[in-house]
């Protein structure tokens, strides 16, 4: 049971903690915020490139039948937002500048869900029944499965 005075201590620190806190983001709010959209704006443009880079070889590689391009870029943005997600939580070391970089920025301007949405429903207007509900059903659960891929990995690998 917790003794009185332990309470007393942990409510101490809590509200001090809080004020700290209120106390930064009403100081620097405004210098934080445009240091924020610097960082998601200049990550996006990065992640953009690369997506642009992967849809200029795709078709190359793999042909124009099915938007293979885009459900890499979905498989391999949602490992590596799994890998993200893992490292900052298990870590805890990564400023929110750079977790906003790296994740909302350039794996936000990276993958694509709004392109597979309508490549989606391209298919489907092209009578491609089938392959859009593989191609739906593929990018959706393997994506799913890439974000547990990732955070497994960090799980595994904890000195990375």
């Amino acid at each position: 049971m917790e003794s009185p005075a332990n309470r007393r201590k942990a409510d101490d620190s809590y509200q001090h903690s809080t004020e700290c806190r209120r106390s930064f983001l009403l100081k620097g709010s405004q210098v934080n915020t445009l240091y924020g959209y610097l960082m998601v704006f200049l990550g996006a443009g990065l992640g953009g490139m690369l997506r642009h880079s992967v849809n200029l070889v795709s078709p190359r590689v793999f042909g124009l039948d099915l938007p293979v391009g885009t459900l890499l870029i979905n498989l391999t943005g949602s490992l590596l937002l799994g890998m993200a997600a893992g490292l900052f939580a298990s870590r805890g070391h990564a400023s929110h500048q750079v977790q906003l970089f790296l994740a909302t920025g350039v794996l936000g301007g990276f993958t694509t869900f709004s392109a597979f949405s309508l490549e989606a429903a391209l298919l489907w207007q092209r009578g491609q029944v089938v392959s859009c509900a593989l191609y739906a059903l593929a990018s959706v659960v393997l994506a799913i499965l890439a974000v547990f891929g990732g955070l497994a990995m960090v799980r595994m690998h904890p000195a990375v």
